[in-house]
C-alpha cells in the first residue's frame, strides 16, 4: 500500500458517508431493530450489534435484503426502502458530525484539493446527512453505489469518482469506517484512512487499510498529512 506523503502532490480526497461525516450507524440499528421487531425477525429476539455490524453495516441494501429475507428478495427490497424513510424521519433529529471533521475539511479546503462523497446510502439519505452537516457546497460530486454497475465492495464507485472528478488514484486518498468501503478503496488502487467509528479494529485491518485512526482529530493522520505537505513542498521547489 502506498502511505498518505506518497501521494504528493495531493490532487483529492473521497470520503464514505454513513460513519465517515457522521455516526449515523446508531440510528441505522435503531430503524432495523424497531422494523425487524415489528415482524418477529429472529422470533422477536432484538438484532443487537454484533449482528448489525457483521450483516448490515456499510452494505448495499441489495446485500441486506438478500440476508435478511433471503427466500423473498422482493419483500426485502421493499424492506429496506422503508427502513430508508425511517431513518431520515429518525436523522433529522440526530446526526453527530464525526470529531475533527470540519478541521479536515478546513485543510482539504485551504490546499485547493477536490472532493467527493461516495456511498452505498441511497441519495436521499446522502443529499439529507451531507446538507444536515453543512457540507452541501463542499462536495464536488456525490456518487452513490446504485447509480454504478456495481456498488461497495467492488472498486466501482470509487473509479466514477477519480473519473468524474478527472484526478489520478495515484494523488488521491480514501476516508471509510466499514471493511466494505475500505475493500472498494483498495481495490480502486488507493490509500484508505479507516475510522474505527463503530466498526472492530480486527475486522477493518482484514480489509487492507493504510492507517486506521479513531476520528479525525488522530495525530497520526495530521503527522501523516503534515509530511504529505513537506514533501509536497520539496517537490515544488525541486521544479
Amino acid at each position: 500500500n502506498k502511505s498518505i506523503p506518497d501521494l504528493a502532490p495531493l490532487e483529492a480526497v473521497l470520503f464514505d458517508v454513513d460513519g465517515t461525516l457522521c455516526d449515523s450507524d446508531p440510528i441505522h440499528h435503531q430503524a432495523f431493530q424497531e422494523m425487524l421487531l415489528e415482524i418477529g425477525f429472529n422470533n422477536g429476539v432484538p438484532i443487537d450489534e454484533e449482528f448489525f455490524i457483521k450483516n448490515i453495516a456499510g452494505r448495499h441494501n441489495d446485500d441486506i435484503a438478500a440476508t435478511l429475507f433471503p427466500d423473498d428478495l422482493p419483500r426485502g427490497e421493499k424492506f429496506c426502502e422503508d427502513k430508508e424513510a425511517m431513518f431520515r424521519r429518525l436523522a433529522s433529529d440526530k446526526l453527530p458530525p464525526i470529531n475533527g471533521l470540519y478541521k479536515l475539511t478546513k485543510w482539504i479546503e485551504d490546499h485547493g484539493l477536490k472532493k467527493a462523497a461516495v456511498t452505498n446510502a441511497p441519495r436521499p439519505n446522502a443529499e439529507l446527512m451531507i446538507s444536515k452537516l453543512g457540507l452541501k457546497d463542499f462536495f464536488d460530486v456525490v456518487i452513490v453505489g446504485s447509480e454504478c454497475e456495481r456498488a461497495k465492495p467492488y472498486p466501482d464507485p470509487y473509479l466514477k469518482a477519480l473519473e468524474l472528478l478527472k484526478v489520478s488514484k495515484d494523488h488521491t486518498f480514501i476516508c471509510e469506517d466499514s471493511a466494505s468501503g475500505i475493500r472498494a478503496g483498495v481495490a480502486a488502487g488507493m490509500p484508505v484512512v479507516g475510522l474505527t467509528t463503530r466498526n472492530p479494529e480486527n475486522v477493518l485491518m482484514e480489509a487492507n487499510p493504510t492507517m486506521l485512526v479513531k476520528d479525525y482529530e488522530d495525530p497520526k493522520l495530521w503527522s501523516a498529512l503534515e509530511e504529505l505537505d513537506k514533501k509536497g513542498d520539496s517537490l515544488k521547489t525541486a521544479a
